[in-house]
């Protein structure tokens, strides 16, 4: 068991300190970081939370999977590591690209 706990539906009002506090009543919180999206800074609806030690992870886990928390009962679980590729997408790179339109033949070129 890891201390590190993935918290998931979370609402996008919950905020760091609401999270440390909540969990603070399983033991010590080393840390609690909501994940937000990049571009906008917004939540993404889940969090991590470190605990002291892995009795108190899973106290936590016990004491808060399927709890509410602002109107939202929460998902608390032991985290994963990260997977290295696997389904992350790719956006860059080349591609052909298609039929954009214009030019003085209206886009229908001939080699």
């Amino acid at each position: 068991m890891a201390s590190k706990l993935y918290v998931g539906n979370l609402s996008f009002n919950t905020n760091e300190s609401d999270l440390k506090d909540l969990f603070s009543a399983a033991g010590t919180v080393r840390e609690a970081s909501i994940v937000t999206d990049r571009e906008t800074g917004n939540s993404r609806g889940f969090a991590f939370v470190t605990m002291s030690t892995d009795a108190e992870a899973q106290a936590a886990i016990s004491q808060f999977h399927g709890k509410p928390l602002d109107n939202r009962d929460l998902t608390v679980n032991e985290a994963r590591p990260r997977e290295e590729g696997g389904n992350r997408k790719s956006f860059s790179g080349g591609g052909g690209g298609g039929n954009r339109g214009g030019g003085r033949d209206g886009g229908n070129r001939r080699y």
